[in-house]
């Protein structure tokens, strides 16, 4: 009698040990429950992409109304790091070693996940679809566990200088760009689209920091420098002075604006619509405010998502457009992942999706992963601002053919 019941003890005790090396093996999951972390920059300089963080955390409420994916239900914490990287390593530490996510999603900033870049990759935590366009976030050979979102500064800014190279006669270039690595990965891209002989165009770099607290005198260097296109790297706080201080000053130089700049309702209309006027940038989501969606279901879906969770939120905003669009896909990586929801696992399954056609993305717009692919998505159209909306033209430039 005395075996049988140490038997039974030895059973129970290794199935125990079983349950709990499971559980120790998939930190942030439970049969229930996947717990998510994210910092966004709900206060401070960049405080116009706080939309982004709350709009993730309403479609995780519809996720979670839904009945969850594959039986759990996501547990989304988002910290505010505003916009400072030593406050995103705090939030980020705390986010791993206490509240023990299962992994990191769309932190925003090149600057804030620069600073984390290492630590995650040393922890061996996904750092999934980045909130920052750099290229450094497609480099699964030297960092596994981090992947971008977006397509990259540096082919965005290869589509500008091939667009000044073919259409601006005489090109006299003056560039503004943030001084870090998010302004550089955009001036490296760009330069390197214009080419050695290209490069001799540029005849002014105006840099500015985060905590400046105006760029009026940048903008009239460029305009006394004789500049007449006008590279504008800057993210929406400082985008709203520069449209301004250019039109005030009565410098009309053919304006190109980064996409991450690029809302109507958060950067144009404060900056003035007229004053807007003519601005070219590259899109690849469908923006609010363009008219010629009205009758798309992709865009009727996501205006009733806003209505029923994030009523708040403000539907001419294309930043709560991203965050929708982002975690769908998100979404679908957990629905690959099936019942392994083990860090490795979802990792694996964010480095292949095939095909995914989500209905925010420009028509014929896809993301496509793979283990040596991680750049989701890699293609843009250029617009140009007609007073009221974008207006989409030319061709799909597609980064994988412009390497």
């Amino acid at each position: 009698m005395l075996r049988r019941v140490s038997t039974l003890t030895l059973v129970i005790a290794v199935g125990l040990f079983v349950a709990m090396s499971a559980n120790a093996q998939w930190p942030g999951v439970t049969k229930t429950e996947i717990k998510i972390g994210n910092t966004n920059p709900y206060s401070g300089p960049a405080s116009a992409y706080g939309t982004i963080g709350k709009a993730i955390g309403a479609y995780m409420t519809k996720i979670n109304e839904e009945g969850g994916i594959n039986g759990r239900k996501i547990n989304y914490i988002t910290y505010d790091d505003s916009y400072s990287p030593p406050k995103t390593v705090e939030m980020v530490r705390k986010l791993v070693e206490q509240d023990e996510v299962a992994f990191v999603f769309n932190t925003l900033g090149t600057p804030s996940n620069s600073a984390i870049h290492k630590y995650m990759n040393q922890k061996k935590v996904p750092h999934l679809f980045l909130a920052t366009g750099a290229t450094k976030w497609g480099d699964p050979k030297n960092f596994p566990w981090t992947m971008g979102w977006q397509p990259t500064y540096q082919t965005e800014g290869k589509i500008y200088a091939a667009y000044v190279l073919k259409n601006v006669k005489d090109a006299k270039i003056g560039i503004l760009y943030q001084n870090d690595d998010y302004g550089k990965d955009y001036l490296k891209g760009f330069k390197d689209g214009l080419g050695d002989a290209g490069k001799k165009l540029v005849v002014m770099e105006q840099t500015y920091e985060v905590t400046d607290p105006t760029i009026d005198s940048q903008i009239v260097n460029l305009k006394n420098s004789g500049a007449n296109v006008f590279f504008n790297v800057t993210i929406p706080k400082f985008a709203v002075q520069a449209i301004k201080k250019a039109h005030d000053i009565g410098w009309k130089p053919l304006h190109i604006l980064n996409n991450v700049a690029a809302s109507v309702d958060v950067v144009l209309k404060p900056a003035g619509l007229e004053a807007s006027k003519d601005l070219l940038t590259a899109l690849y989501l469908k923006d609010p405010t363009d008219p010629q969606w009205k009758n798309d279901q992709g865009m009727k879906d996501w205006l009733a998502f806003m209505q029923k969770y994030y009523p708040e939120g403000n539907t001419k905003d294309v930043f709560n457009v991203y965050a929708y669009t982002v975690s769908q896909g998100l979404g679908q990586v957990l629905k690959q992942c099936g019942n392994d929801v083990s860090r490795e696992n979802v990792l694996k399954q964010a480095a292949n999706i095939k095909d995914l056609a989500l209905p925010l993305l420009l028509p014929g717009l896809k993301v496509n992963t793979s283990p040596t692919d991680f750049y989701p998505i890699e293609q843009e159209q250029l617009a140009k601002f007609d007073g009221e909306r974008w207006v989409l033209f030319g061709e799909i430039y597609d980064a994988a053919k412009m390497k």
